[in-house]
């Protein structure tokens, strides 16, 4: 039993140490990604939005990114909303997203497929304006070329069939958002978290070398990355 206990323990330990790491290292290591290119005087902008164990990327919409996303409206997603100022995205297990829409859902069967290997979705979903300041919502300027990066990478997330990317039917949280499938294989190493950090490097910021905590990634990116533009109050459509 003893050893039972040290062995748990020393496994404890090499995680939190990876997780201090994961956090304190930049990455990448000697510079910006593609996309890092020097913020232009008007620059780009989108959102990383947080809840206790998930993280989203909100990007704005304009005429550009809803011609590039169509297949979203051609899915039932009204993307034309004159309300419409975001594009959601998020990146997660199949079985615990699609099966946990709140947490009084939370069940066994998805929390044990998100700690072993699952297939991933992705996640869309429609914002209106979003106010700033608030703890769960920052804000990140970035160039026209680290913009389009992100976009390039969004959009590869998204596992294409003949028709383009495929819609999961008849499942969604609400009015206004769906399913899709999604390219890669989740597990609590390499999950929804550690794809957004990776999306994000993307748009030529930096994150810590591995987090796969909104927490953990949140402090890495207020580390290593200038404050927003964007004045106090609110969020620039």
């Amino acid at each position: 039993m003893r050893k039972a206990l040290r062995i748990l323990a020393r496994i404890v330990l090499l995680v939190l140490a990876a997780l201090v790491v994961g956090t304190f290292m930049p990455r990448p290591l000697l510079g910006p990604l593609q996309g890092g290119a020097p913020i232009e005087a008007s620059p780009r902008h989108i959102l990383v939005l947080t809840n206790p164990i998930h993280t989203d990327i909100a990007v704005p919409i304009d005429a550009a990114v809803l011609q590039r996303f169509g297949f979203l409206r051609d899915n039932g997603i009204q993307t034309d909303l004159p309300e419409a100022r975001y594009l959601v995205f998020g990146w997660g297990s199949k079985a615990f997203y699609i099966g946990t829409p709140t947490w009084s859902e939370l069940k066994l069967g998805p929390v044990l497929a998100a700690f072993t290997l699952d297939d991933s979705v992705m996640h869309v979903d429609l914002a209106g304006s979003i106010a700033l300041p608030q703890p769960t919502v920052s804000r990140f300027d970035v160039s026209d070329a680290g913009f389009e990066a992100l976009l390039a990478f969004i959009e590869a997330s998204f596992t294409r069939g003949p028709n383009g990317p495929q819609s999961i039917p008849g499942v969604a949280y609400g009015a206004f958002d769906g399913f899709f499938e999604a390219n890669g294989k989740f597990n609590a190493f390499a999950g929804c978290n550690t794809w957004t950090a990776a999306a994000l490097r993307e748009a030529g910021l930096t994150t810590g070398w591995w987090n796969p905590l909104p927490v953990t990634l949140n402090w890495s990116l207020g580390l290593y990355n200038a404050p927003s533009s964007a004045q106090p109050g609110g969020v620039q459509p």
